[in-house]
Formats: C-alpha cells, sequence, structure tokens
C-alpha cells in the first residue's frame, strides 16, 4: 500500500510501506476512506515532537470500513463503516477505567502516527479496537464524521469541559484554527453570553463569525483591552488557547478575570512565560490536556441530528494519493484560506436506470 512517511524534520513523502495485517487479538485493519491532516503533523514534520521516529506513517484521524480484525475484538466486524479515534484505549489500565483514554498506560494513549504507523494511508491497523474505533451513525458522511476523530473532541473536553464553561459566562478563544471553530461551536451548547474569538488571520475570524463567534478581534487590535471593555473590566471567565506558541498563552493569561479558568489546548513546541508574580493572587485555574475521547459517541450522534455543523468547516478536498499537495495547501493556511482538508476516495453519484419492460 501507499502512505504518508515522515523522513525526519522537514522530510516526508507519500510512498510505498508494507501491508498492515491484524497483530494482536485485539486488533482492527482499517481501509482508509477520508483522512485529514491536522496541526499536530506540521508539528512534527517541523520536528517539535522527537518521539516520532523517521520512517512511521503520520495521521491519527480516519473514517473507513474494516476489513479484518482479531480474534478478541466484538463491537465491529469487517465491513462496518467506523470512525478512527485520535487515541487508543486499553480499556483495562487505572487511566482508562476512569475514562482518562488519553494517558493510557497499556499500550494506548496517542499512538497512531506517533509511536505506530498512523491513518494517512490506504490502510491503517488500529490497537484495541473495541475501544478506539466507532461505529458511524446513519446519515452521517465520512467527510463531515473525520472531524470527530479528534478536533470536536479536543475542543469540547479539552477546551470546553476544562475550561468549566457555564451559562452566562465570557467565552474568549484565542486561535479560530479549526480545533478553535469546533470550541466556538461547543461552548454554546452551555449558553454563555458571549463568545469572543482571537485571530491573526481575517479569513478565520469570519469563520468564527459564522460558527457563533459574537464578537471577532484581530491579535492587532489590542484583544485584552476589548474583553475588558465588555466585562466591565473584570476579563473573561474562561479564556481557550488553540494556537500552541508563547505569546497566545501569554494573551491568554492577561485576559482572563479574577476566579477564571485558563484552557489550555494548543500544542506548544516553545517555553511559554507564566507569569506568576500577577497571576498567584487571582484565583485563576490553568488546565492543559491531551484529549481523551470519550465524548466521541455522544459527538457524533449529535453531529448525526444536525446538532454540529460540519461541512463549514472542510475548505478543501483532496484524493487520497494527493497527501503532498494537501499538506502545501495547510501549511500554508494563511494564504490558501484553507481550515480543515480532507482526502479520501472519488465519489460517484448513483444514478437510477430505468429497467426496461
Amino acid at each position: 500500500m501507499k502512505g504518508f512517511v515522515f523522513h525526519g524534520p522537514g522530510q516526508s513523502a507519500w510512498e510505498e510501506v508494507p501491508d498492515p495485517a491484524a497483530q494482536d487479538p485485539t486488533d482492527a485493519v482499517v481501509r482508509v476512506k477520508d483522512v485529514t491532516i491536522c496541526g499536530t503533523d506540521l508539528h512534527i514534520l517541523k520536528g517539535d515532537v522527537p518521539e516520532v521516529e523517521p520512517g512511521t506513517v503520520l495521521g491519527h484521524e480516519a473514517v473507513g470500513e474494516i476489513v479484518e480484525i482479531g480474534s478478541d475484538v466484538r463491537t465491529v466486524r469487517p465491513g462496518d463503516e467506523v470512525l478512527v479515534s485520535c487515541i487508543t484505549a486499553c480499556g483495562r489500565c487505572r487511566f482508562c477505567r476512569h475514562g482518562v483514554y488519553g494517558q493510557c498506560q497499556g499500550g494506548g494513549g496517542w499512538i497512531l502516527g506517533h509511536r505506530i504507523h498512523g491513518t494517512q494511508a490506504e490502510y491503517v491497523r488500529v490497537p484495541y479496537a473495541d475501544l478506539s474505533v466507532h461505529r458511524l451513525p446513519g446519515g452521517l458522511s465520512g467527510q463531515d464524521a473525520v472531524l470527530f476523530a479528534d478536533i470536536y473532541p479536543t475542543a469540547y473536553e479539552v477546551g470546553v469541559l476544562n475550561g468549566a464553561v457555564r451559562p452566562g459566562d465570557t467565552v474568549a478563544v484565542v486561535g479560530a484554527g479549526p480545533v478553535g471553530l469546533a470550541a466556538i461551536r461547543t461552548a454554546q451548547l452551555f449558553t454563555p453570553e458571549r463568545i469572543i474569538a482571537v485571530d491573526l488571520d481575517d479569513s478565520r475570524l469570519d469563520a468564527a463569525k459564522r460558527l457563533g463567534a459574537d464578537v471577532v478581534v484581530s491579535v492587532r487590535e489590542d484583544p485584552g483591552q476589548l474583553v475588558a471593555d465588555l466585562t466591565d473590566g473584570l476579563g473573561a471567565d474562561v479564556v481557550i488557547e488553540a494556537v500552541g506558541v508563547p505569546e497566545s498563552f501569554e494573551l491568554c493569561t492577561r485576559m482572563v478575570r479574577p476566579g477564571g479558568h485558563v484552557a489550555n489546548v494548543g500544542v506548544h513546541g516553545r517555553p511559554a512565560t507564566l507569569h506568576l508574580e500577577d497571576l498567584w493572587i487571582k484565583n485563576v485555574t490553568m488546565t492543559t490536556g491531551l484529549v481523551d475521547t470519550s465524548s466521541t459517541p455522544t459527538l457524533l450522534r449529535m453531529a448525526a441530528a444536525g446538532r454540529l455543523p460540519t461541512s463549514s468547516m472542510v475548505t478543501h478536498t483532496f484524493p487520497l494519493d494527493g497527501m503532498e499537495e494537501a499538506y502545501d495547501v495547510f501549511g500554508r493556511a494563511s494564504e490558501t484560506g484553507a481550515l480543515k482538508v480532507v482526502l479520501g476516495e472519488p465519489r460517484h453519484d448513483v444514478l437510477a436506470v430505468p429497467v426496461a419492460s
């Protein structure tokens, strides 16, 4: 088969790799139909995630068809259409038994495209399939469903739930990329008074407005002062960091009110300064986290019921073998306007052919 292989910082290629097979009784092999690229993949290509070995197939989000299962797999069978979660869960270790799948100690956690071959390929082996793939609900296309492999549960769990968004809150989301947009949408489930989106890119601010942000502001326009003006000088109740650079994290800590929450979602490749000399007295709660994906089944059902929008986030589509072009477009998002790119099989309309009488 072919897959998108990391060969070291700045080096990658769509090339032939060995076909996967079920190695353990809990494995499944999935034929990939839809796959996407994550900002974390860009971090890997830059060398920000040194644990990824050269020769690894990247990717941790996909939708596809089960083609093989191990003898212990019970919840899916060949032919099932499934979502491949970005997080793998053994289901038995201390963390998994508490639903904290991202910290799995039994060989799971974030392993696809990180410690083992990932989803940006024609086929992928998924360990611990019973908890790590989800059958698709009816009426949800693969292109829509693939957004629930990572960005929606990440935004919801690490941003909105960790940030403890409550009715009537002022919520500021710093970073209007795919995860930030998903945080804006899922924060609305808790009826905050207002949601403020902050970004440098005007097209992403426009997308934030379409998805429900009440106020949008460029980083160039002093968002801290705007938040203060809108809250009588108090600051935001919840600030969600969805970029992953020191400047955005430090901006979040300046915008939060005393007693508020800063929920860091962004993947950081460099140290950020934590100004405890200012924050120690403010009763601020700060959280970090890797997504657990425990919310994925609920979010999938909500998407199938039309409660969570998806199509407006997918700005570019490519065939599966267009991986190198897709990475180029996604990596130049400020120029291309890319939010989420999806690669998949060619789709054909089904035509009704009249039967001769």
